[in-house]
């Protein structure tokens, strides 16, 4: 049932990497179209929910940031918590490669950005940008050039995106969610508690879930702290258990009915919302800006030297091990992939460099993200092509003990 649900979870997100691109290529061509003012325009209208004495007025770009993406982090929420009950993150051997990985992942992106501040003056509140890994768009790069490839790959792939958007999300409650407001806070910290005491003595209705959500996704915004912590921790008390009566899993129902809504409606949005860059009047110094260039090669660079060299020194120490039955060619074509970092690393720069959607140093993390992420998935598309013809034109012997250390045979070896 693990591998069922690992499966279906691939495929839907892979699949949503096309709407992913077709949205960004969309917000590219608007942007650089007579229908720009309209598109910027758009971005910045206010609009105002209203049920009763409850109102919001936010701007087109912050309903879709602390709104919609709210939904994406309850999914990837859900996600963690039944890897770590039921799935891969389960198993202590099998967690610690991508979780060392993950971690390798976000400090050689900080390092390589932070040395560049230093270099060529890019400003020192961007390094988070370059630390995130899009799923959707990596799983989707993925199915189109690992056909062929070790299965444990995908897995490695996903746990490692999953840990990596973990660690994206504490990054910013710690970094991104100052000046709280307490009185809200701990009323949405109650309801949470409250919530998951309930689940676990009786059955809740989908409704109720929906509204209890609802209100804390409310009490959030009020105590000005980032949607994305509370959206986690609301998937933290959602139950894992069947159900006696239907023998259907709360959590797993919800991933099931929240997966298309956000790889087709929220992560489309949002990309179209957040790619938009107007190349008119673009000069060759904004271009490569210094916010620009450390974006990129953080990203391109220090992803797949954190994450590599991460998971190579796992193995090399026993403490974690290679995915069975893959090369270490493949794994570095992994670890370039993990530098795809659109969707979170242009959240965490409209967080770390707030203002308006066309304002100089959006349109700067704008091109950083979208260069760096380009040069990975070409990088990583080309390593896994050719690691794939690798694979599938030698012998292969029987499955090796894929315990351990750089020196273990590969898997075609036969020794």
């Amino acid at each position: 049932m693990a591998r069922k649900l690992t499966i279906d979870f691939l495929r839907t997100e892979a699949a949503s990497g096309t709407a992913l691109a077709l949205a960004a290529v969309a917000a590219l061509v608007v942007a650089n179209s007579p229908l720009a003012p309209d598109y910027f325009a758009w971005l910045k209208s206010y609009h105002v929910l209203q049920i009763g004495p409850i109102r919001l007025e936010e701007t087109i770009s912050d309903w879709i940031k602390e709104g919609l993406m709210a939904i994406f982090f309850l999914v990837v929420g859900l996600e963690i918590k039944y890897e770590v009950m039921r799935g891969e993150l389960s198993d202590p051997r099998k967690l610690a490669t991508p979780v060392l990985a993950a971690l390798g992942g976000m400090v050689g992106p900080a390092a390589v950005y932070l040395a560049l501040s230093q270099t060529i003056g890019a400003p020192h509140q961007g390094w988070p940008i370059p630390l995130a890994t899009d799923i959707a768009f990596a799983l989707a790069i993925f199915g189109f050039v690992g056909k062929g490839l070790p299965s444990s790959l995908r897995v490695f792939l996903l746990t490692l995106a999953i840990v990596d958007d973990l660690g994206a999300i504490a990054l910013i409650a710690v970094l991104f969610s100052d000046g709280a407001n307490w009185t809200p806070l701990i009323a949405a910290v109650g309801l949470l508690i409250a919530g998951g005491v309930a689940a676990h003595k009786i059955r809740i209705a989908a409704p109720f879930w929906v509204l209890g959500f609802a209100l804390v996704w409310y009490l959030t915004v009020l105590s000005g702290i980032s949607t994305s912590l509370t959206a986690v921790a609301f998937a933290m008390i959602v139950p894992i258990t069947a159900r006696r009566e239907d023998h259907q899993s709360p959590l797993k129902e919800a991933m099931h009915d929240l997966h298309p809504w956000n790889a087709f409606l929220v992560l489309p949005l949002f990309a179209f919302a957040k790619a938009g860059v107007a190349f008119g009047g673009l000069s060759l110094s904004q271009a490569f800006a210094p916010l620009v260039v450390a974006i990129a090669l953080g990203l391109f660079f220090g992803k797949q030297i954190g994450v590599f060299g991460a998971a190579w020194l796992a193995s090399a120490l026993k403490i974690g091990a290679r995915p069975t039955g893959a090369s270490w060619l493949q794994v570095y074509g992994v670890s370039l992939l993990c530098g795809v970092g659109f969707t979170m690393s242009l959240f965490i720069g409209v967080l770390a460099f707030p203002g308006a959607v066309d304002s100089p140093e959006q349109i700067e993390v704008k091109l950083g993200v979208i260069g760096g992420s380009i040069l990975s998935a070409v990088a990583a598309g080309l390593v896994l092509a050719f690691a794939g013809r690798e694979w599938q034109g030698r012998p292969r012997a029987s499955a090796p003990d894929d315990t351990g250390g750089p020196d273990a045979p590969l898997p075609w070896d036969g020794r």
